[in-house]
């Protein structure tokens, strides 16, 4: 059983170094990786998965997530924009050279993630999200006005082992 959580805590570091990265390469998903991250120090280390939850990368990245409420437009904005000039740059650069299967490959994965973050993520006002952030909440969490609903919420902890 030990050794089930040595692996836990390596694949935790691992997806966290990976969706840090993410943050400044688009096509690493950073959100999916810090869930994963979640996850596997959940499942590991009760102390690994309270820093975690604790840190500036989580709460900037997951937090509202976690709780499915969404992001604010601004940020929402930006990511898109930011994703769109990154893969905007290698379509140009793969059309230039005339490699057009990748091209077709980074065009449907692009139309994915502006549709994602169009339908599927909630765009919750500034005040809201200043509201929520450094408090804890309870209860059940509104997540109306999304066409797709959140999966898991990556914050919780069951019936797990403690250091």
């Amino acid at each position: 059983m030990k050794i089930r959580k040595y692996v836990f805590a390596a694949l935790g570091c691992v997806c966290l170094g990976l969706g840090t990265v993410g943050i400044f390469l688009p096509v690493l998903p950073t959100t999916p990786l810090y869930l994963l991250t979640v996850f596997f120090f959940a499942n590991s280390s009760q102390r690994l998965h309270d820093w975690f939850l604790g840190t500036g990368l989580y709460r900037k990245h997951l937090e509202s997530f976690v709780k499915k409420r969404g992001m604010m437009r601004s940020t929402k904005i930006s990511v898109i924009c930011t994703v769109t000039l990154l893969m905007g740059f290698g379509f140009y650069m793969m059309a230039r050279k005339g490699v057009w299967i990748p091209c077709i490959i980074l065009a449907v994965v692009w139309v994915g993630h502006i549709l994602y973050f169009t339908l599927c993520v909630k765009t919750i006002p500034q005040d809201e999200a200043s509201a929520g952030s450094g408090r804890a909440e309870t209860g059940n969490a509104e997540t109306s006005g999304t066409v797709c609903e959140a999966a898991g919420a990556g914050g919780e902890r069951k019936d797990l082992e403690t250091d």
